[in-house]
Parts: C-alpha cells; sequence; structure tokens
C-alpha cells in the first residue's frame, strides 16, 4: 500500500470523523469520550496547528491522520503535542509511523521545538515501541493516569522528542 500524507481539507470530514471516532469509541488511547459529527469535526480539524491525512495511493481512501497544536501557551508555545488516529482494518500496516515522522516534519516547518505526548497509555505498547524506536525520551510514568472504558485506571508514560 502506498500511502501519501497531505493536509486536511472539508471534503476529507467524513473519513476523518470516522477514523477519529473508532479511536474515541475504542476507549483506550484517546482522552476524549465524545464521537465528532461532521459539524464539530470540520471545525475541529480545521482549528489544529495542522491536521495531517493519510491516503491509501492504491484506491485513494483515507486510512489515518494526526492533529498538531501547541502543547502549552506563550513561554512554553515552542512545545507541540499530536494525536495520530489510523482506521481500524490498516492497523498494523505502519500507517502511523508515517504519520508520527510527518507530524514531526510539519511541527518542525510551523516552528516548534520540541514534541510532548502527555499521555500515551502504557498497555498501548505498539505505539510506545514505536515512540521510543524513533527517538522519543520517556519522561516518567504517571499511575492511573488514564481511565478504560471498564472504569479501572491504566499508567500514563508521557514523552518528548527535540526537533
Amino acid at each position: 500500500m502506498g500511502i501519501v500524507i497531505r493536509e486536511y481539507q472539508t471534503k476529507d470530514v467524513t473519513a476523518a470523523i470516522t477514523i477519529w471516532n473508532q479511536v474515541v469509541e475504542d476507549g483506550i488511547a484517546f482522552p476524549q469520550e465524545e464521537n465528532l459529527t461532521e459539524e464539530t469535526g470540520d471545525a475541529f480539524f480545521k482549528e489544529q496547528t495542522y491536521t495531517g491525512i493519510a491516503v491509501n495511493t492504491d484506491n485513494n481512501e483515507i486510512v489515518g491522520l494526526y492533529i498538531l497544536h501547541p502543547n502549552n501557551v506563550g513561554r512554553c508555545g515552542h512545545i507541540c503535542n499530536a494525536s495520530y488516529a489510523v482506521r481500524r482494518e490498516v492497523r498494523g500496516e505502519h500507517i502511523g509511523e508515517k504519520l508520527v515522522l510527518d507530524c514531526l516534519a510539519q511541527a518542525k516547518v510551523k516552528g516548534f521545538r520540541i514534541m510532548q505526548f502527555n499521555a500515551v497509555v502504557a498497555n498501548n505498547t505498539h505505539a510506545l515501541h514505536l515512540y521510543e524506536r524513533i527517538g522519543f525520551t520517556r519522561l516518567g510514568v504517571i499511575p492511573q493516569g488514564f481511565r478504560m472504558p471498564d472504569g479501572h485506571y491504566e499508567d500514563i508514560i508521557p514523552h518528548y522528542y527535540m526537533l
């Protein structure tokens, strides 16, 4: 599968919210609990510093996306944050890695100096291995920082990457 990553456009909203909402509904990676609608989703993706859309060049289908935005303001405004989502049917095809690498390049272009992930859930081993293979550094562990769908709490492991 060939992948190209381009900037979000309103015409992408249906596919983008479908993929985003899959991750929200899984309840094991994103802190959000509410699904996006076409209206709220389009506004959400447009308000980010950058929203990248992963397109399968073999069939022109959208297979993933990321959002990039500041992690803080003012004196910490050079630190950014991102979230990644891959369509369920194509997870495990290394699309997430392509999204992360493109996101890091866009973050640098947008003037950010550090990427910080606040809440990588400890049992999200695929993401943890990917981030550390790329060169992210663990900041520690926040015990019981993420509430799972069944009500129990998992640790979160914040990471950072110098751009």
